[in-house]
């Protein structure tokens, strides 16, 4: 179906440009109803009993297929690239082995249709390349360190934590904060790791992926964050989303309020339910709040050196707001999340783990 809607849009683009539209538009409708039916169907159906008190037998559940959210983006985005020129394929098998090509179609990263079939088309990667295919090993072995060795074992620990949180147990400090940190390294390694396997099994074929994470725990902002983080679903929401709603064209208040459109969608997008919708609204907000700060201090023309001397603050208050926002992205329920956060900031008290205070005699009481 997309290949024959990018091949009709491409044919009318020039010669009729209303009909060409019409053609993207009803497309990219009919990949997001797909994914809808696939990936939000069950969540909006039981959100419609829970709110009319409506029991059934069974509950509502649809099978995701693998990988539907990666192969549907890339999808929407070579539609939109015929429709402005970038892109075009006539071959039906090329376009096949552009969105079902195996490495990335489970974790990303979203490839562009004018950054993979040239290399496809290259004959000289079908050449055995023994630097080639060290180099690529090398990267998948880096990146399968990171899943088994490190994101696993935090995983284990963040799973345990967020599992009592559900059963009733409220966190204090410490393991509220433990437990939100655990995740939150235990995502980085598991996502930035599947990544590297991605693109090192990609370079043992002479394929060359975009980069997808860039060290984003150092960012000094959310601005920073977001140019580091899942780069390639950033460059996706940004040129398809953000853009298209009319980015920062229309003034300050547009610009923010399309940041937020934005980053709710980008929420969405990673899953059905309140806890991501959640992620995506803080985000949004931190991207509001980092662009007006941005704006103030160039209007008071703040020296550079004292954004240099503010530099340390500058990433802890970074690295706590996307902690912070990780909490509801991983929790069972927006109630789980709040109970966490509560417990981050001392509201649910500052004892130490039972774990830990049984090791060490004579604790206050408090402790």
């Amino acid at each position: 179906f997309n290949y024959s809607a990018g091949s009709y849009i491409g044919d009318l683009r020039k010669e009729k440009p209303h009909i060409s539209k019409s053609i993207l538009v009803f497309s990219i409708a009919i990949n997001l109803v797909a994914l809808g039916y696939y990936k939000y169907f069950s969540f909006l159906a039981g959100e419609f009993l829970t709110a009319f008190d409506i029991a059934i037998d069974k509950p509502i559940s649809i099978a995701l297929p693998i990988g539907i959210s990666f192969f549907t983006f890339t999808q929407i985005a070579y539609l939109v690239d015929v429709y402005r020129g970038v892109a075009r394929e006539s071959r039906p098998a090329n376009y096949m082995l552009f969105v079902s090509y195996f490495p990335h179609l489970i974790a990303g990263p979203i490839l562009h249709h004018k950054e993979m079939m040239p290399q496809f088309s290259d004959i000289n990667k079908a050449i055995v390349n023994r630097e080639r295919i060290a180099d690529g090993a090398g990267i998948f072995l880096i990146g399968l360190a990171k899943k088994l060795l490190i994101a696993d074992p935090l995983g284990f620990y963040a799973n345990k934590f967020f599992s009592g949180v559900s059963a009733g147990a409220p966190p204090a400090f410490i393991e509220s904060l433990t437990g939100s940190l655990a995740y939150t390294l235990q995502l980085y390694f598991d996502f930035s790791g599947y990544s590297d396997m991605a693109v090192g099994v990609s370079l043992i074929f002479g394929i060359v992926l975009p980069i997808n994470f860039n060290s984003p725990y150092r960012s000094m902002n959310i601005i920073e964050f977001w140019r580091r983080w899942h780069m390639t679903l950033s460059r996706f929401l940004r040129d398809y989303l953000y853009i298209a709603l009319g980015g920062n064209r229309k003034g300050n208040f547009q610009r923010y309020t399309n940041l937020l459109l934005t980053m709710l969608l980008g929420g969405i997008w990673h899953g059905a339910g309140w806890t991501f919708i959640a992620w995506g609204a803080l985000h949004g907000v931190y991207l509001i709040i980092n662009h007006g700060w941005r704006f103030a201090t160039d209007r008071l023309q703040v020296p550079p050196k004292i954004h240099s001397l503010l530099s340390p603050a500058y990433f802890v208050v970074t690295f706590t707001a996307v902690l912070i926002a990780w909490i509801p992205f991983r929790a069972a329920s927006l109630g789980d999340a709040w109970i966490v956060i509560k417990g981050i900031f001392g509201g649910n008290g500052v004892a130490l783990p039972t774990q830990i205070a049984s090791l060490i005699p004579n604790l206050p009481k408090w402790v």
